[in-house]
């Protein structure tokens, strides 16, 4: 069936077109995801698909009687409680529990926060029967575990789905066709080949050709140029003789332009850091408990947080990700206990909401901060996160929420910190930038404490993890998100194996012989150590995946294909395996906890 039939759309802001021509048709069984930098136009054209609001140019066709669920970036559930918004029912009650809204039945809308209410709209759609649904960031305030309930819920879902989500794991693991708005328009990507695959990977295929082929357009364009360039060069008697449309189709080509990129550069984010001492932040025994609250939320955490380190925080929704985030960066104080700051500390905060922007006031006088004075050096800044001329006399108020969350990045990491807290950064940001971001914090020299939902992210960013438990206690896991995935799995299946990321070798092989202490900075080989072990947890994890897919197959090719994958993965179990052996053997010849 088919639900929605798009032609020709277009929408355009003050200034600037957002995208033109675009068309798409989406039928029974479609799991299409839309991706495009921040204030392309994605949410504008979710609406006009879901029939919130008409487009501003084009044709949308709706399949009769079809039943559509919208999900908008800020939903306003109706109903003066959860109860009412959702509905009755153990559906409803199921819905909301997976989803970590469980105890909140009968809370009043009205004093839930933006998250919350999030949740509750994203609870009433997954409730009711849709023929599509069109789901505007849906995993945006949703903790891992409620993040891997929707991928399965729209995996076994019989209608279809749009959904503009950044989680690539998403992406990968629901679409099967990618929309991307790009330069003002449309592109459309579907896997190739007898396999398949996932409209993620369709997606990136298609735009590296796509890039590559603009490359080599620009190439022929640029030596057809200096061709005819030579032959106007040859003097004007030569010239007199030539039919006058080629001297002017000559110069067409010499003044002019390759096609215009969505986005010029790269996002440039070395900004530069603070020095930093030897020591950074301690947690003394905190202990911290909101106005009114029963329980608190944290207690008698002990934590260093030493130079180098990077950290992710993970835990349920309420579990206190935030108010840990909030006490290291002295905005709130402990209850019990007491935080230590390193006198060279300097903090660079990235929170959830960019509460501190006044919508009011323009791009470059923010960036221009108290002094009031814009720099050369501020305006190459701007430019380097994609404010250009016209953007940086914005007003804050009409930027798109990920226009606005990259302007915070930008603010944060101008004042040069030496130890970042970013509290959810995947957020509201394009794929562009969180690469982008990915990249910077590959190689930054403070301290990086991440709160995120996003997997990527935290495997590609962090060494350790954070567990908050919920019930405030606090305790550190080795092995990055992958190692506290596989802990929290093993604990589910009730195995007594220790977790991938212990500090005992890997079964089977032997222990490397003592070894000198080495030249590294004890710091620097416990960071080393944890990316060691966050490749060998990852390497495992992709290992095992193979062996249950070749379980599952009695296909004689897909079992080879499979078969050749599988020995591939091994050898990078194996080597990963070596590595962590002997950084382990490294840290114990130090006398370093590991």
């Amino acid at each position: 069936m088919i639900c929605v039939d798009a032609e020709d759309l277009g929408a355009s802001r003050p200034h600037r077109p957002l995208y033109a021509g675009v068309s798409l048709t989406v039928s029974t069984g479609d799991r299409i995801g839309v991706v495009g930098l921040n204030g392309c136009g994605k949410s504008t054209l979710l609406r006009a698909l879901a029939g919130a609001a008409p487009p501003e140019t084009g044709t949308v066709r709706f399949g009769r009687g079809v039943r559509i669920g919208f999900l908008s970036q800020d939903p306003a559930p109706t109903g003066p409680t959860v109860r009412d918004a959702v509905g009755e029912g153990w559906e409803a009650a199921a819905v909301l529990e997976r989803l970590g809204m469980g105890g909140l039945h009968e809370a009043p809308v009205a004093t839930l926060s933006g998250g919350q209410r999030k949740r509750v709209a994203l609870a009433a759609l997954l409730a009711h029967e849709h023929d599509l649904l069109v789901l505007d960031e849906p995993t945006n305030h949703l903790d891992l575990d409620a993040i891997a309930f929707l991928e399965g819920w729209l995996a076994a879902f019989a209608g279809a789905v749009i959904l503009v989500t950044h989680d690539r794991h998403v992406l990968d693991r629901v679409t099967n066709r990618v929309l991307e708005l790009d330069g003002g328009h449309g592109y459309v990507h579907e896997p190739r080949g007898e396999h398949g695959g996932s409209g993620y990977a369709a997606y990136l295929e298609g735009r590296a050709e796509r890039v590559e082929r603009a490359a080599a357009t620009e190439a022929k364009r640029r030596s057809l140029a200096r061709t005819e360039l030579a032959w106007l060069r040859r003097g004007a008697p030569a010239r007199t003789s030539k039919p006058k449309a080629r001297i002017e189709a000559a110069e067409r080509l010499i003044a002019g332009k390759p096609a215009a990129a969505g986005r010029q550069g790269d996002l440039g984010l070395s900004m530069g850091t603070s020095r930093l001492g030897s020591k950074a932040v301690e947690l003394h025994g905190v202990t911290f408990a909101w106005p009114g609250a029963a329980q608190p939320v944290l207690r008698g955490v002990q934590h260093l947080i030493e130079p180098g380190d990077r950290v992710g925080i993970v835990g349920a929704n309420g579990a206190g990700k935030t108010t840990l985030l909030e006490l290291i960066a002295g905005r709130v104080q402990p209850g019990e206990g007491r935080v230590e700051r390193g006198t060279t500390v300097r903090v660079g905060y990235y929170d959830q909401t960019g509460a501190t922007l006044d919508p009011a006031q323009r791009v470059r006088d923010a960036v221009a901060g108290p002094a009031g004075v814009v720099t050369v050096e501020h305006l190459r800044l701007m430019e380097r996160f994609w404010f250009d001329a016209d953007a940086q006399w914005a007003e804050i108020g009409t930027l798109s929420g990920g226009e606005r969350r990259r302007l915070q990045l930008l603010l944060v990491l101008v004042a040069q910190p030496n130890v970042l807290l970013l509290d959810e950064p995947t957020n509201d940001l394009d794929l562009d930038t969180l690469r982008a971001l990915e990249d910077l914090l590959e190689d930054w020299p403070g301290i990086v404490l991440v709160v995120s939902h996003d997997r990527a992210f935290l495997d590609r960013t962090v060494d350790e993890v954070l567990a908050l438990d919920g019930v405030g206690g606090v305790r550190e896991v080795r092995g990055g998100v992958a190692g506290w995935l596989a802990e929290r799995a093993a604990a589910v299946s009730n195995r007594s194996t220790p977790p991938v990321a212990s500090a005992s070798p890997p079964a089977g092989r032997p222990a490397p012989a003592p070894r000198p202490p080495s030249t590294r900075s004890p710091s620097t080989l416990r960071r080393q150590l944890g990316q060691a072990e966050r490749v060998l947890a990852t390497a495992i994890q992709a290992r095992d995946a193979l062996n249950t897919r070749l379980a599952a197959t009695v296909e004689h090719q897909e079992m080879a294909r499979l078969g050749h994958e599988l020995a591939t993965s091994q050898t990078a179990v194996d080597a990963a395996e070596e590595a962590w052996l002997e950084l382990a053997s490294e840290a114990e010849a130090q006398g370093l906890e590991t």
